[in-house]
């Protein structure tokens, strides 16, 4: 894919070195499809290759009022994907392992603006990705581990990320339960740095990303310091994305899951039987 054939994001370049990428989907509340992340593949290339990008902002279109309500994974919609993009796509990298260590090795700062709801993917891809995260604290704002939801389990190598930043007990609780996260939860748990009104959001993470650029920030020391922080974790998040992926192609099997998947359309809650 080239850049100029993204459509589900809005990558922005400014002269100073800050990039931002805005999920661009406010219909589906900026959920995100397979074709959505090989958009952010390609901008994790395109920044890779620019000496002058120096900080990538991820963030949500705000009329979604999300961040991100997680995958889009709609059978009609695969079947509108062209060709020469449906070859570039691994459906089966369910976890999406690919995605993940892409920026696991990404060279360069990436910080994340949640401006929403920040669901599934929409949460488990910050928690890796970002090497630090800002959330608004409006009522539109919360996380969601919604996975047990639909009996299946965490991607993106949050299964290892989530007890490594919050402890066991606590990751099993959220994992287990699937309750709702306020921001303010969020930043009491460590799973973001700092909560801001939506209003000072965009303005913070701005202020905080020329910080990390030349003349204020020593770009090489940061990118080193990344380097060496996130070697010693790869092999453990890629063995834990074999086994993310190898465990959600049996769970989409179970009765349960088909259960979870009825009680969408029948708004009612799911019967699961544990099998």
């Amino acid at each position: 894919m080239k850049i100029e054939d993204i459509q589900d994001i809005i990558y922005e370049k400014e002269e100073n070195g800050i990039c931002t990428m805005t999920i661009n989907r406010p219909k589906r509340r900026n959920a995100m499809s397979h074709v959505t992340f090989l958009e952010i593949e390609t901008i994790l290339a395109d920044m890779e290759a620019d000496k002058n990008a120096r900080v990538l902002i991820m963030t949500g279109h705000p009329e979604g009022r999300a961040f991100s309500s997680g995958g889009y994974f709609n059978m009609n919609f695969i079947k509108t994907i062209p060709p020469e993009i449906m070859k570039e796509l691994d459906l089966m990298d369910i976890a999406l392992k690919r995605l993940c260590m892409k920026f696991w090795d990404f060279s360069k700062p990436v910080i994340a603006a949640i401006n929403g709801l920040a669901v599934g993917i929409g949460i488990t891809m910050p928690l890796v990705a970002a090497d630090l995260i800002y959330m608004s604290d409006d009522d539109d704002s919360w996380l969601g581990f919604y996975f047990v939801r639909r009996a299946v389990m965490s991607e993106f190598s949050s299964s290892f990320m989530l007890p490594f930043l919050i402890g066991f007990q606590k990751a099993k609780e959220i994992c287990y339960f699937g309750d709702k996260i306020t921001a303010q939860k969020a930043e009491e748990l460590g799973l973001v740095n700092k909560v801001l009104p939506p209003d000072e959001l965009m303005p913070y993470v701005k202020e905080k990303a020329l910080r990390l650029i030349p003349p204020k920030g020593p770009s090489v020391s940061l990118k080193l310091m990344k380097k060496t922080m996130h070697n010693y974790f790869r092999e453990i998040l890629s063995r834990t994305l074999d086994l993310e992926n190898e465990g959600l192609r049996a769970l989409f099997k179970t009765s349960d899951f088909r259960a979870a998947t009825k009680s969408l359309i029948t708004k009612k809650d799911p019967i699961f039987k544990g099998r």
